[in-house]
């Protein structure tokens, strides 16, 4: 997914540049950088592989190494990055939010025109920072620049960008699809994905920028390089799973929508009467638990925890590469409570159930130790789409996602004529989708948020959302 943190002020930035950075560690696994600009040094940069460790670890030495009053950071799933570019423009460091789906037509459509070059990496791909601005330096400004850009991918890009005079641009994505906010301190301002990286830094809310917004930050002022477009999609994942729990996105807190979204799934199982004499209520740690506590509360079923994650030295589950190393390391975490196992019937919220594989190993885990049954509920629809638009529930191929692979079980290529049954709980679909999902898993029962409930947890306009991963509309 990854995100980015940005100050420009009048005393040294690399301080809060350091620590807003690292509260974005959450947001993606591979890569961190920082750039800065001094009067005296110019611009400096440093990218470092962070798939082993944390951000700070890697980057601690920054003090020593790195000073000026205006400073970029990021963190990223697969490209390096902040780059330093050096163009007509002028000397630049960059770093992106997004994803661009027509990368090989992009590189041909530069080279076969300019008969530049690009750096490549390992196989020859190239860097989809680089792509961006190889498209930015195209034209005269950067406002133009930026905006040739986005309109030329398919996909989408926010955008932050230090200036060889010390200034910052940020762009936030032609529809706002991740968020993009402005603080304002004491002595300057700074640039954020995560709301409460800038609120923890000592930052006031200044405002969101629009979707397509370019502005331009210095010291003392924020100048609107382009007018925000009225249509917005922000990804309402940001809310269901990759938001951290302390942010705000469009006046909306992440860990209210997700109480709220819980209280709603809670109120259809007893519509419903599923998952009756349940002991416990429990979350998928660590971002399905905030639906579970809202569910609990509003059920008055017991919340409760019946095993705890280990995290003071196990990495991340899903920062190896590898499958196999991502399950072996969920495992080795896990760590049960038996007296909250032990004969017990427990309810489970995940936040989302995108391939499933670890939510097996967690299934076959409570089991045996002693479960008498697990009942599993998804705090969103069935996934049945994978993201174009970002770096997050996308897949190799649309295959993996345990809706599809499901399907395709029950009556073949056919059925994916008819995803919108599927996902619809009360149709003859949507309970066989549910049912063999069950057998295949070991499920009491499941059941998934309606996209109605989602919406309604979150509180936005359907149409100011993007709910392609789930229902398939751009």
């Amino acid at each position: 997914m990854g995100g980015f943190f940005g100050v420009i002020s009048k005393h040294d930035a690399i301080s809060d540049v350091f620590f807003g950075t690292d509260y974005h560690s959450h947001l993606g696994t591979r890569r961190g950088g920082m750039a800065a600009y001094d009067e005296t040094i110019g611009l400096q940069k440093e990218i470092h592989n962070i798939q082993n460790s944390p951000f700070r670890t890697k980057f601690e030495h920054v003090f020593d190494e790195m000073q000026g009053n205006s400073a970029i950071g990021c963190i990223s799933d697969y490209d390096p990055q902040p780059l330093m570019i050096r163009s007509n423009l002028g000397t630049y460091a960059i770093c992106i939010i997004g994803r661009i789906n027509n990368a090989s037509e992009l590189i041909q459509n530069y080279l076969s025109s300019s008969h530049g070059h690009f750096d490549a990496m390992t196989g020859g791909a190239v860097n989809s920072t680089a792509i961006i601005a190889s498209l930015i330096n195209q034209k005269n400004n950067f406002a133009d620049g930026i905006r040739f850009a986005q309109e030329s991918i398919k996909g989408s890009a926010s955008i932050l960008i230090l200036k060889d005079d010390g200034s910052i641009i940020a762009a936030r994505d032609l529809v706002g699809r991740t968020p993009v906010l402005i603080g304002k301190g004491e002595e300057g301002y700074c640039v954020t994905f995560e709301s409460f990286a800038a609120q923890k830094l000592g930052y006031e809310e200044e405002f969101d920028l629009g979707p397509g917004e370019i502005v331009q930050l210095t010291a003392d002022s924020v100048t609107r390089l382009t007018e925000p477009k009225k249509e917005m999609k922000i990804c309402a994942f940001l809310w269901s799973y990759y938001g951290y729990p302390t942010s705000t996105y469009e006046g909306v807190n992440v860990e209210m929508m997700r109480n709220r979204n819980g209280e709603i799934m809670a109120m259809n199982d007893k519509a419903a009467k599923n998952a009756e004499n349940v002991d416990f209520i429990s979350g998928v740690p660590d971002s399905g638990t905030p639906h579970a506590i809202g569910y609990a509360n509003k059920s008055g079923i017991p919340f409760a925890r019946p095993f705890i994650k280990y995290t003071p030295t196990w990495s991340r589950s899903f920062t190896p590469a590898k499958q196999k190393d991502r399950k072996k390391i969920a495992k080795m975490k896990q760590v049960p409570i038996h007296d909250l196992i032990t004969d017990r019937n427990l309810l489970f919220v995940d936040d989302s159930i995108v391939r499933g594989t670890q939510l097996k190993e967690t299934v076959d885990f409570l089991y045996d130790n002693g479960a008498k049954s697990v009942h599993m509920r998804s705090a969103c629809p069935p996934i049945m789409y994978g993201c174009k638009f970002l770096n997050f529930s996308s897949s190799k191929n649309e295959m993996e996602l345990i809706t599809r692979k499901t399907i395709m079980d029950i009556e073949g290529e056919e059925g994916f004529k008819y995803l919108d049954e599927y996902s619809d709980s009360s149709t003859e679909r949507g309970k066989k989708l549910r049912q063999t999902i069950c057998e295949k898993m070991n499920f009491k029962s499941l059941e998934f948020q309606s996209l109605d409930g989602l919406v309604k947890a979150i509180g936005l306009e359907k149409c100011k959302l993007c709910t392609y991963c789930w229902d398939g509309k751009e």
